[in-house]
């Protein structure tokens, strides 16, 4: 299907505007393209432009919001260029991006042990609205401060919405290509954003035909890790996005190493103690992200599930699928994925996701989570060939959600997954092997930010999956990113492209549309 212009190309407001060009056309600096966001004179103590990571916010109620920055005026050094002592940081919220009215202010400790990095739980503002912040350090004539960022608060608990309009993201490797398809996100009119992880990619430097390089081989330190974060999070495109909407984050695998399933390593490289290793790692996700204090990682544990509600209207149950597994079964041994006591969430979590859909009163129960959940056979013909690191290495996991959802009937369940850097869409069956079957929800796959490269329409791989398994409806492979738009009758979810990320100035577009009637589970292709 040819990409069809989209009217969300065209310039953005005013006061969005200003904010994003104070992140977008921040200067370059070298080595290794470090964004150089809103530099100003010299804050006492500190060395010029400490918000060189720009700012964030996250996790919104209907009072408050976090609010997020670190000081770190040479990223990339270990302490991001900061003397060890605590410094304190002030900040701002107004309902005017000239900061003509501020409706809250006060001070926040940026933490030498925390990297300096800073989150203010802001309480007390209004419902479903939206607020501009800052932060400042320093004083005088001698005073820092941040780019100016956007946020917006849930509606109040229970309260009637009408509509809500948001966007899910995932994997962002810094070296297969840009991050344009944020850029766009930041450009989109959006309540909300959620990353189902892959912030970060722990890889040591690819060889030539990276997009771009990494600042170090595979990363196992704190201090490693920090970096790591640094180099991403210099990046103007994820920096503007951050910027203009608040975020809703949780992690896969690759913050920490690729395919792990809680203390249980793919691999031995680098070489250490996974625990030491899972403990830096979880801190440096905290350190670097809106997140609450309640996810304040304790050693080489850090809780990261929880809900967020939109009015009546919605109610996220964010997921952790990496954290608490039990090991993904070995490809070779049939009865290791029939393990009755599998479990991908975990048994504590999965009680924690029942008892929260049998509780909630929302129209529509959305699962912001990781890896795909609905049956894919890769194997054409009679042959079966499962993934082991998706809800089809659990099956028995997934047959009690699925049980669940049959039995209890919670109001129209809709699962968003990252990780498998491609577009999909399916139905969720109560048996995939009948498509006969009850259809019990709905899923929306979505592709990366740039991992993978350029990608491409589709594959032969991809052509086989949509042959074998029917309840799967789209599949394809440009990056990008989804933008769901809810109301109280309907879900729509725009699959929103981009044809490159070898190179800047990729244009996006919708590639196709799909949508959900509430109360009619499963899938249509919309087609106006």
């Amino acid at each position: 299907m040819s990409a069809e212009k989209d009217a969300s190309l065209s310039p953005p407001s005013p006061s969005r505007r200003r904010l994003l060009i104070a992140v977008a056309a921040a200067p370059l600096a070298l080595p290794l393209g470090m964004a150089c966001a809103n530099a100003r004179p010299r804050a006492r103590g500190l060395a010029d432009n400490p918000f060189t990571l720009g700012v964030a916010s996250g996790d919104p109620t209907p009072g408050g919001v976090v609010l997020w920055t670190r000081l770190a005026p040479k990223p990339l050094e270990p302490g991001g260029g900061m003397a060890p002592a605590d410094v304190t940081v002030r900040w701002e919220v107004a309902k005017d991006d000239k900061f003509k009215d501020v409706v809250k202010r006060g001070t926040a400790v940026a933490s030498a042990k925390l990297a300096h990095s800073v989150h203010v739980e802001v309480e007390g503002l209004e419902p479903a609205r939206t607020y501009w912040y800052r932060f400042m350090a320093g004083s005088g004539a001698d005073a820092a401060e941040s780019p100016v960022g956007r946020t917006r608060t849930a509606p109040a608990a229970g309260a009637p919405v009408s509509q809500l309009s948001f966007a899910f993201v995932s994997c962002q490797n810094w070296q297969s290509g840009l991050f344009t398809a944020l850029g766009h996100v930041a450009r989109e009119e959006l309540d909300v954003v959620f990353h189902l992880g892959d912030y970060i990619y722990e890889g040591g430097v690819a060889g030539d035909a990276s997009v771009r390089k990494h600042n170090s081989p595979e990363v196992a330190t704190l201090d490693a890790y920090r970096a790591r974060y640094a180099l991403y999070k210099s990046d103007p495109d994820l920096q503007a996005a951050h910027a203009a909407h608040p975020f809703v984050v949780t992690w896969d695998d690759h913050e920490v190493e690729n395919n792990y399933a809680n203390l249980i390593r793919e691999n031995q490289r680098p070489p250490g103690d996974f625990k030491v290793r899972r403990a830096a790692a979880y801190q440096a996700y905290y350190e670097h992200l809106p997140l609450r204090r309640a996810s304040l990682p304790v050693g080489p544990d850090l809780l990261l599930r929880r809900r967020l509600a939109y009015g009546d209207l919605a109610t996220f149950h964010v997921l952790d699928t990496r954290q608490y597994r039990t090991d993904q079964p070995d490809p070779d041994k049939p009865e290791a994925w029939a393990d009755p006591k599998a479990t991908l969430p975990g048994m504590e979590q999965e009680k924690w996701l029942t008892d929260g859909l049998g509780a909630s009163k929302a129209k529509w129960n959305v699962l912001a989570q990781q890896v795909f959940m609905a049956q894919r056979d890769f194997a054409a013909g009679p042959e079966k060939r499962f993934s082991n690191d998706a809800w089809d290495g659990y099956p028995a996991s997934r047959a009690r959600l699925f049980d669940f959802l049959k039995s209890r009937k919670p109001s129209n369940p809709v699962v968003l997954t990252g990780d498998v850097h491609a577009n999909w869409v399916a139905d969720l069956k109560a048996d995939f092997n009948d498509p006969k079957s009850e259809t019990l929800g709905s899923e929306f796959v979505g592709t990366s930010i740039s991992s993978g490269g350029n990608g491409s329409e589709t594959n032969a791989g991809g052509q086989t999956v949509l042959a074998e398994n029917p309840h799967i409806k789209f599949h394809n492979l440009r990056r990008g990113y989804v933008r769901c738009q809810i109301t109280a009758t309907r879900w729509r979810s725009d699959y929103r492209v981009v044809e490159f990320v070898d190179r800047p100035g990729a244009p996006v577009s919708t590639r196709a549309s799909f949508v959900v009637e509430a109360g009619r589970p499963g899938v249509q292709r919309d087609q106006g």
